[in-house]
């Protein structure tokens, strides 16, 4: 409790609140105080998740900080709510970026500065609300809701092509939705009238109606991830989004998709999920390969970068598809570590592209001699991407193959190409964009990274550094949580 109130209440609920303060800050004639407050209310949103850590009881994988209300009574639907080692680290994910994101649009974005400030709060919110659900008609609310400040900030302050990459955005996902509030509206009717998401859990279902509901929750889910090959939305997407809209999209929203498989298709499944465990694997190394190649074809940097993202979160679905823990809790890992990483690139890039209003590679080059600063840091992180030793971007990929070698060599094989590929696609563009002679002008003219710009990059160093030294802190949360997970899809095995 805090203050009075449950934990993962304040954890949802606070973003909200503090949103739609900043809303009530009126035009831009008041931006500096939508700014503050929008700092202020990120800020608190981060620290009343800290108590979910410390007080996190790691050797059990029951739900913690469990809270239960009524909410709809005549369909038995709740407000139900609670956290266990995989899905409380998510929530900290969420809450973390959500300051960093203000901090990083504070003198970026001019216009209808309170709008944007609430809209990423507003969602920080709602992204809570689904890792905290414990009632599936409760997730669906949350999971539909999410999509609407991401479609707004795409729609207003995107690129050119801002309105076409939004409705894209918007319809992949929302249709992608339709067959799993069909299959939870299944469900429901065979539990005898229970939303309760553990329940289904339990529940022995035939294995044909095991395969469609798989089928219903896959279409959700695998748009969000986004799997090969309904992929196509994220490029534009990124491409289109504001800097901030491009770092909750990687680092927040696309980890959604692949929590569902986790939190539905698996224990709720487990023989489905064995039986299409070939494609599932098969789809996952076409994005680490297919995608991965297509990567080293861009000449935009938020597109190659959008496509990194692809490639990387092949590596997640493999790793949860082998069935044995150092898949799995690698995978989770490399979800976390992609969050840090990929939200840094797009930071990365935007302090580029707001300085020079481009984000083609052939616009760049020498940079390194007037933004010293920022080119180290860039490193840090591009290497990160690549995978290299001592960074965040090593952890979970090692540990993915590990579990892939156990289930097969030629997965871990294929899947080890990302390796390779990931450090030709990276140092391609970080060669191009910040090594060699200055060949444009407008280069010349660069200013390096303020203390603002600093300050966020500083810290997602410290993450990205102190994750790949120091994994401990993340993967003994999540051991028991998995070990159960395992075991309870183990036991339905066919």
């Amino acid at each position: 409790m805090i203050f009075g109130f449950s934990v993962l209440s304040m954890v949802i609920w606070l973003p909200i609140i503090f949103g739609i303060l900043v809303l009530s800050t009126g035009g831009d004639r008041n931006a500096p105080l939508a700014r503050v407050i929008a700092l202020i209310g990120a800020t608190l949103g981060f620290l009343v998740t800290i108590p979910l850590y410390t007080g996190f009881d790691k050797m059990t994988s029951a739900m913690q900080f469990v809270e239960m209300h009524d909410w709809i009574t005549r369909y038995n639907i709740h407000y139900h709510l609670g956290v266990d080692g995989i899905s409380m680290l998510f929530v900290l994910l969420n809450s973390f970026f959500t300051p960093l994101v203000v901090i990083a649009g504070w003198k970026v974005i001019e216009k209808h500065v309170a709008q944007y400030m609430a809209a990423f709060l507003i969602m920080s919110g709602l992204v809570n609300g689904v890792f905290a659900s414990l009632d599936a008609m409760l997730f669906y609310v949350f999971w539909e809701a999410m999509l609407i400040p991401m479609f707004i900030i795409i729609g207003v302050w995107g690129g050119p092509n801002r309105v076409y990459a939004a409705v894209k955005f918007f319809l992949y996902t929302l249709l992608g939705s339709l067959l799993m509030l069909v299959a939870l509206l299944y469900l429901y009717n065979l539990s005898g009238g229970s939303f309760e998401i553990l329940d289904y859990h339990q529940m022995a279902i035939p294995l044909t109606a095991q395969i469609l509901v798989f089928i219903a929750f896959f279409t959700a889910f695998s748009v969000k991830v986004p799997m090969f090959p309904v992929h196509t939305w994220l490029p534009d997407a990124h491409v289109e989004a504001p800097t901030g809209g491009s770092v909750i999209l990687a680092a927040i929203m696309l980890k959604v998709g692949a929590y569902g498989f986790i939190r539905f298709s698996m224990p709720i499944a487990p023989d489905a999920s064995h039986k299409l465990a070939g494609v599932m694997i098969a789809l996952s190394l076409i994005a680490v390969v297919y995608i991965g190649l297509v990567a080293l074809a861009q000449s935009d940097m938020k597109k190659l970068v959008a496509y990194s993202s692809i490639s990387h979160m092949g590596f997640v679905t493999l790793g949860f598809f082998v069935f044995n823990a150092y898949g799995m809790e690698g995978a989770l890992l490399q979800m976390i570590s992609h969050g840090f990483v990929s939200g840094a690139l797009f930071l990365c890039i935007g302090v580029l592209y707001d300085r020079m209003h481009s984000r083609q590679i052939a616009d760049y080059g020498g940079v390194a001699n007037t933004m010293p600063v920022f080119a180290a840091f860039f490193m840090l992180f591009a290497m990160a991407n690549s995978g290299l030793p001592g960074t965040s971007g090593f952890v979970g990929e090692f540990m993915v193959i590990m579990g892939a070698v156990k289930a097969n060599f030629w997965y871990a094989f294929l899947a080890a190409t990302t390796l390779i590929f990931g450090a030709a696609y990276t140092l391609w563009m970080y060669k191009r964009v910040i090594f060699g002679a200055v060949a444009n002008r407008h280069v010349t003219e660069l200013k390096d990274i303020t203390l603002r710009e600093k300050l966020v990059f500083a810290i997602l160093a410290l993450t990205v550094l102190g994750m790949g030294l120091y994994p401990l802190p993340f993967s003994e949360i999540m051991h028991a949580s998995v070990s159960d997970l395992l075991v309870h899809v183990a036991r339905s095995k066919l």
